[in-house]
């Protein structure tokens, strides 16, 4: 390991110890709006109730890491293994211990918090777990996650991993520290070729093509029968269903302009309006109204159970805008769309997945911002399923345009792109065999 390296890692130890009390005072004031913040509290010092040695460990630090692993947790699970999940945030937590919450009660899968970036939570945690390898979702780099692991001797990969343009030209600034910490890593499963070679541009040797893990996301069918049935029940049958999912905050504006644009074409069609945090919902609920809409929420006015036994009656009168106020019910809303506006395209952070709608065979389109997503999104892009717009006008005209792809052009591109775990696990050998030891 490099000096400079060591010397940093320390740094970040100490300055991990030291921010300690103004880490809690922020879980404290997180877990005001979310109770799970401050739950298990000990689990982030490196204290676990659980003993597991010989597991597999997946790192999603929150919601959309955990998605793109479960495909994977899965398989491992087929193939007689037992998992560690570990996260940071409540939204991957639950999601975790809801997916696998038949392995959690048979003692197959522990869904526990990450510790802090410190040496000494990290000796509790592989004091507690003993895995034979660990895999970080997407693409968090922790320091102390990747030095602790590799003096504990337990390899650890990055896994559906990509280096985004914009995280790439950062980290090859200064001291280079970030791309220090990569190349610490014992390999990396990535998307695509393209991630490939900029992995192995900045020394990352043990790499493996897998593609996405995402295509292989599992599609709860419960909630998609559901979301078909409420479609029937609130009579949305022929009208164009617009859904905006995974907003955030700074884009509401935009959104709400489409909307009113739309709401004055010969057709008006009826919306979905999906935020990301459960922090927004009642912000987004008061700027719906305010922009001049009738709206009903998912919380008070539909049944409180989602599944394809679920009766849902139609209001007297139905509002312009369904407000998707709920968690984990992301398949209901797409299930009931026809057109999907991925959120935070018109945010510097840039857009989230697309692949949970193209799933559900639904165009997609966003803001002008993709760098996070550009794989799959410049290949969704190029075969005509995804669209980018760069201005709330242009995305009105676009959403309002019969100019869309078919079920078959979306149903093509995602078969092309499948196949992700069956690759992962044929690279998995080699990619073990490489690891430094």
């Amino acid at each position: 390991m490099p000096l400079k390296l060591r010397l940093f890692l320390g740094l970040w130890s100490a300055l991990w110890t030291l921010g300690l009390p103004f880490i809690l005072a922020y879980l404290r004031r997180r877990a005001r709006k979310d109770a799970v913040y401050g739950a298990h509290l000990a689990e982030r010092f490196g204290r676990y109730n659980a003993r597991v040695q010989g597991a597999i460990w997946v790192h999603a630090v929150s919601l959309g890491e955990l998605r793109s692993a479960v495909p994977l947790g899965r398989a491992f699970l087929a193939r007689g293994e037992r998992l560690v999940i570990t996260c940071f945030t409540p939204a991957g937590r639950r999601e975790a211990e809801a997916v696998f919450a038949p392995e959690r009660a048979q003692g197959r899968v522990h869904v526990v918090w990450v510790p802090f970036e410190t040496q000494w939570a990290y000796r509790g945690f592989f004091k507690a777990f003993r895995p034979k390898l660990g895999l970080v979702m997407e693409i968090e780099i922790w320091p102390r996650m990747v030095a602790a692991s590799r003096a504990a001797g337990v390899p650890l990969f990055m896994c559906n991993a990509q280096y985004p343009s914009r995280a790439m030209a950062r980290d090859g600034r200064g001291l280079r520290l970030r791309q220090e910490v990569i190349r610490q890593f014992a390999g990396a499963f990535v998307k695509s070729s393209l991630q490939a070679e900029r992995f192995a541009s900045v020394g990352v040797a043990n790499i493996a093509i897998t593609g996405e893990l995402r295509f292989e996301q599992p599609i709860p069918p419960a909630l998609r029968t559901a979301g078909q049935h409420a479609r029937r029940a609130l009579g949305l049958e022929g009208r164009r269903v617009i859904a905006f999912v995974s907003t955030v905050e700074g884009e509401d504006a935009t959104y709400l302009e489409v909307m009113t644009r739309l709401r004055s074409t010969a057709e008006t069609p009826f919306f979905l309006y999906v935020p990301r945090k459960p922090e927004r919902f009642g912000i987004c609920a008061e700027l719906i109204a305010e922009a001049g809409f009738s709206r009903m929420r998912r919380s008070t006015d539909l049944p409180a159970t989602l599944d394809e036994h679920t009766a849902f009656s139609a209001p007297a009168t139905l509002p312009e805008v369904l407000l998707g106020d709920s968690l984990g019910e992301m398949y209901f809303y797409l299930a009931m769309a026809d057109l999907v506006v991925v959120g935070s395209g018109f945010t510097p952070k840039g857009a989230h997945n697309i692949i949970e709608p193209l799933a559900m065979g639904k165009p997609v389109f966003t803001g002008p911002v993709i760098w996070p997503i550009e794989y799959p999104f410049l290949e969704a892009e190029a075969a005509g399923v995804a669209r980018r717009l760069t201005t709330a006008e242009d995305l009105a005209t676009a959403l309002a345009s019969p100019d869309l792809p078919s079920p078959a052009q979306i149903e093509a591109f995602f078969a092309e792109h499948a196949g992700g775990v069956e690759r992962f696990f044929a690279a998995l050998p080699g990619a073990l065999a490489r690891a430094p030891r």
